[in-house]
């Protein structure tokens, strides 16, 4: 009964579209005006390493009207870590890796959420968060690893693996989260593979991310050719060249890289887990092997910390831009819905990861 009336708050929810709801506002005035200059300043503090000086008169407008009408909506903006420094850092409320992001929500006594990532991330958010409005400011923020997979695809995997065990990455559509028995992320993936019996477990999409749970496991792992663009695009040959022209440098790397590229780095972990990698060690120079903008928004808080930057940019969190967000305040765009035919069951394997160890 609970999960039907689930169903329905869900359903009834998207009747009326989110402007509808919630009405549209006009458009401020976006002038870099004195007022302007003065409650921006200390913004700008945290982003002076990162925008030039000539740059933050056509911010400034933008991140003071965000900020003013996000407390006139009562919402909240998520920010993941591939955000530029001028959303990461002057207008995000919550910011963090994908999941966290969404777990941070549901806390939140906020009834509409911005999600600044790519698609998936927005629809993860709002499986966590059914009751909640949750808009993305460019609904063509995609993934290529999320889009490389569909909901048929591991219909027809079971199918062909019969009781096998299907992991599958958060970095995934709803549609593919209802089709699993759980979800991972690459923090817990090792830990999610291992909490089954069966001696062989799929894990899917990402290749290389499943490539490198095999590696710390007995467990035989089946894999699917999914791979993220930026990360699959790093090579241990280039990395090295790195380490040949400055052996101080300090290699830090993604799990969504080529195992080859792990195994000549100095640390592998998730986005959390470089960070915090990072902020611990403070090594003298680093390489970040993953998005670009990551290693931007965490030197703010490091500032002794040198960077070096193969940058490796995601297309699609770059379609999210400050323009972007205010339009998505203003006008109530684009919402993201899930439909409540998968919602319950996509739900139900972000959930089991969540209280994995409870």
């Amino acid at each position: 009964m609970a999960m039907e009336a689930q169903h329905l708050v869900e359903a009834n929810s998207t009747s009326r579209t989110a402007a509808e709801r919630f009405g549209v506002l006009e458009r401020p005035d976006l002038t870099y005006s004195p007022a302007v200059v003065k409650e921006t300043a200390h913004l700008y503090e945290r982003v002076r390493d990162f925008i030039p000086a000539i740059e933050w008169p056509v911010f400034a407008p933008y991140i003071h009207a965000i900020n003013r009408l996000k407390k006139e909506r009562g919402a909240v903006i998520l920010a993941h870590n591939y955000q530029t420094p001028e959303i990461f850092h002057c207008v995000a409320d919550i910011k963090g890796d994908s999941l966290q992001l969404a777990r941070d929500a549901v806390s939140v006594d906020a009834e509409i959420i911005v999600q600044c990532g790519v698609h998936f991330m927005a629809e993860t958010s709002k499986l966590l968060n059914p009751q909640k409005t949750v808009l993305i400011p460019d609904g063509r923020a995609g993934c290529s690893l999320s889009e490389s997979i569909t909901g048929a695809d591991v219909r027809l995997l079971r199918e062909r693996y019969p009781g096998v065990p299907v992991v599958t990455y958060v970095n995934t559509s709803a549609d593919v989260k209802a089709e699993t028995d759980i979800c991972c992320t690459s923090a817990n993936a090792v830990d999610v593979v291992n909490s089954f019996d069966s001696d062989t477990v799929l894990c899917i999409p990402d290749e290389y991310l499943a490539m490198n749970v095999a590696n710390q496991t007995s467990k035989k792992i089946l894999t699917w050719k999914g791979h993220c663009e930026v990360h699959e695009r790093f090579t241990a040959d280039e990395l090295l060249e790195y380490k040949k022209a400055d052996p101080r440098i300090e290699i830090v790397a993604h799990p969504e890289c080529h195992p080859s590229v792990l195994a000549v780095s100095d640390f592998a972990g998730s986005t959390k887990g470089m960070i915090d990698y990072v902020k611990t060690k403070r090594p003298a120079r680093v390489l970040l092997v993953t998005e670009c903008s990551m290693a931007s928004n965490i030197q703010v808080e490091v500032p002794e910390v040198d960077f070096v930057k193969p940058c490796n940019l995601c297309p699609h969190m770059k379609r999210i831009t400050l323009p972007k967000i205010l339009d998505s305040l203003l006008f109530m765009t684009e919402e993201v819905t899930v439909d409540p035919a998968i919602a319950g069951r996509a739900r139900l394997a972000v959930e089991r990861m969540i209280n994995l160890k409870n």
